[in-house]
């Protein structure tokens, strides 16, 4: 399986707000940058949509890296609400917020092995760092 590093973040203005998401993807020393927006949004839906439009660029299954910044993200892969969320269809009591979302990242899921390590944001990551300045340039479009 192809290595991939994939860093994401989010961003929103309010919440919900104007929002935007970026990630960079890294394979073989080369860097894919992309990013995107919306105009009313919550910064948990911009980091899930910024993981989910990442992995969805890989055209064949790959063993991914996926850096995050956040907790909502890598807590829920690593430590089981995922796997609970989808046993229960993606139902939980009093809702499950963004579950289209996490359809289509758990899809996204049985292609690749991903492994989601969670990074601390705004501070010395350089790739963090990048994303998050591609996410809120998104997110003042539409500010």
């Amino acid at each position: 399986m192809k290595q991939v590093s994939i860093y994401t973040d989010g961003a929103c203005s309010g919440n919900p707000g104007p929002g935007g998401w970026g990630a960079i993807l890294i394979y073989n020393g080369v860097e894919k940058v992309i990013s995107g927006g919306e105009a009313m949004t919550t910064n948990n839906r911009m980091e899930l949509t910024g993981a989910i439009r990442a992995l969805g660029l890989l055209k064949e299954p790959c063993a991914v890296t996926l850096r995050s910044d956040s907790q909502y993200l890598t807590r829920a892969v690593n430590e089981g609400w995922l796997r609970k969320w989808k046993a229960a269809d993606f139902t939980k009591k009093g809702g499950l917020k963004n579950a289209e979302l996490w359809r289509e990242l758990d899809a996204l899921l049985q292609v690749h092995d991903v492994t989601f390590i969670w990074v601390k944001g705004h501070a010395e990551n350089e790739y963090n760092n990048r994303c998050d300045a591609l996410a809120v340039a998104e997110r003042e479009k539409f500010a």
